[in-house]
């Protein structure tokens, strides 16, 4: 899924837009026990309560493609009989009607969810009746040729409020606040099946997790059964890794900083794409080329992705390319630098020591004090 067909389930959690048929709730303890369930027509909820659940469910189609949101695809295997992909298929067809499938889907979640504390396991069906577009992109209310059915697993936390003071208004008096059980905003959960091209995909699904860089991988493979993605993070010290073992003693500064140029320039100009810009190990290879690596340099390179990343492996470039700031470290300094103007910044030997020069254009301040540059001090005069 893009952007912009996340965008069009997103908006469909609107009291002027819903089109949820049902919604269905199981609470666990830390003990992973069942303590209370609950499934109803959702459009019978209170307005107030409605509210509520649409946050929810918005924040679980929130968050960064290839970081919060990774779009998975069901291998073969998982689409066999007795799969994860046929179970989730029954259970989506079913409507959320049929009780013995969504206590066996709570079991299945309770034993694969790897979390201490109390939880809610939020689960909703909708039929989105998709609208016709023109060229242009403007939708025809009357031209729908499509039902989109799907179903959307949200599991969240449920922590005990803070406590506190609170006004009791008949008594006239502060109190001390009585504490109860609150749900968070979604950890993780997914959307089967994906809303890919604006139309149902069978053999997708579009999986959600707050921490990038913790995708709950035991959940992913019993629950969805599709191939493990690598987490944002990894993604990120992969390419470390692989930048600094192919050039070896040849990764200097100049030759990383062009890396970066080249690296932010493919994304400038992949910005108006609706997919994220994704690159594979021929096209970090290439980037590699580009950037003016010698062919002798880049033979350990294909080895070095295969052991490193896997080399069926695909890197978010927006996972590894920080395009609002280029950054340049030592044990004790860090200079962060606007991406336009890296070339204030050089390194050069003096007095027999590697050492980072920076131009100064324009003023200098110091704790927010503006300094003038290159003024000696009176100890150095003398």
């Amino acid at each position: 899924m893009i952007k912009k067909e996340i965008a069009e389930i997103k908006r469909q959690f609107t009291p002027a837009n819903c089109s949820i048929s049902r919604i269905c709730g199981c609470y666990v303890d830390g003990e992973k026990n069942k303590k209370a369930e609950f499934k109803e027509a959702f459009l019978s909820l209170p307005e107030e309560d409605m509210f509520k659940y649409f946050e929810l469910l918005r924040k679980n189609l929130s968050g960064t493609l290839g970081k919060n949101l990774i779009n998975l695809e069901f291998p073969l295997a998982a689409e066999e009989e007795g799969g994860p992909h046929e179970f989730l298929l029954k259970l989506r067809n079913s409507r959320l009607q049929d009780d013995a499938l969504l206590d066996a889907f709570y079991d299945r979640i309770i034993e694969n969810y790897d979390y201490v504390g109390n939880y809610l396991i939020l689960l909703i069906h909708d039929a989105y009746d998709i609208p016709g577009k023109t060229s242009d992109g403007i939708e025809m209310e009357d031209a729908s040729d499509e039902v989109y059915s799907y179903i959307l697993c949200s599991i969240c936390p449920v922590d005990l409020s803070k406590p506190g003071l609170s006004y009791n208004e008949l008594e006239g008096s502060f109190q001390n606040r009585i504490r109860d059980w609150v749900v968070q905003m979604p950890q993780l959960g997914f959307l089967f099946p994906a809303f890919n091209d604006r139309s149902t995909d069978l053999h997708s699904t579009l999986y959600y997790s707050k921490d990038s860089d913790d995708l709950h991988d035991a959940f992913i493979e019993q629950m969805l059964g599709c191939p493990l993605p690598l987490p944002a993070g990894y993604q990120k010290e992969s390419f470390q890794t692989i930048i600094e073992e192919t050039l070896g003693d040849a990764c200097d500064y100049e030759t990383v900083k062009t890396i970066h140029e080249n690296l932010s320039e493919l994304i400038e100009e992949h910005k108006d794409e609706p997919e994220p810009l994704v690159l594979d190990k021929y096209q970090v290879r290439n980037l590699l080329e580009h950037s003016g690596i010698e062919e002798e340099q880049l033979e350990s390179f294909d080895q070095n992705f295969d052991e490193t990343a896997g080399e069926k492996a695909s890197i978010y470039a927006s996972n590894i390319a920080n395009t609002r700031a280029f950054e340049v470290k030592t044990p004790d300094v860090i200079i962060k630098v606007n991406p336009d103007r890296t070339d204030l910044i050089e390194t050069r030997e003096i007095d027999g020591r590697q050492c980072l020069v920076i131009a100064i254009d324009g003023g200098v301040e110091v704790n927010g004090i503006a300094v003038t540059p290159g003024t000696p001090t009176k100890k150095s005069e003398e």
